[in-house]
């Protein structure tokens, strides 16, 4: 699954890819968060583990590569949205799909509408976060959606 980071922008996935990329971006993302090991590593051996499709593992190194870049600036966005919760206290799924969301809103706005952006992080929330994962991940975003992006 190696692929050239400085290759052009990958054909655009169907809304079923993405759906399967967003889960491996954020099982990447939480090994990484959780482990320090290095994205690029995890992604490349848990695609590898579930014989990934290019368009799927495309669109999840996009989000990985693009969240990793990014972090900084997206976190602060969190802090800002999410004031009673410092990000070091998050859940390790809410954060990453938090992070997975903003990413997709501020900096892949041209092809994920918001409302598609947030509905799938609280799917996601649902399926692999807690009981409350999915209100919370929900009112952060509904926060970030209706203010500024990329501060």
């Amino acid at each position: 699954m190696t692929a050239n980071p400085d290759s052009p922008e990958p054909a655009e996935a169907s809304p079923r890819a993405r759906r399967r990329a967003r889960v491996l971006a954020m099982q990447t993302l939480y090994e990484v968060d959780v482990s320090g090991h290095p994205p690029a590593e995890v992604l490349e051996r848990l695609a590898s583990e579930i014989h990934t499709e290019e368009s799927v593992f495309d669109y999840a190194r996009q989000l990985v590569t693009g969240i990793v870049r990014h972090r900084e600036a997206i976190d602060n966005q969190i802090s800002h949205h999410a004031t009673a919760w410092p990000i070091a206290q998050m859940s390790a799924v809410d954060r990453n799909l938090i992070r997975m969301a903003i990413y997709e809103l501020a900096y892949n706005s041209t092809t994920i509408p918001v409302g598609v952006a947030i509905s799938e992080a609280v799917e996601l929330a649902k399926r692999y976060g807690s009981d409350s994962s999915s209100r919370f991940v929900n009112g952060v975003l509904g926060s970030v959606a209706n203010g500024p992006r990329n501060t």
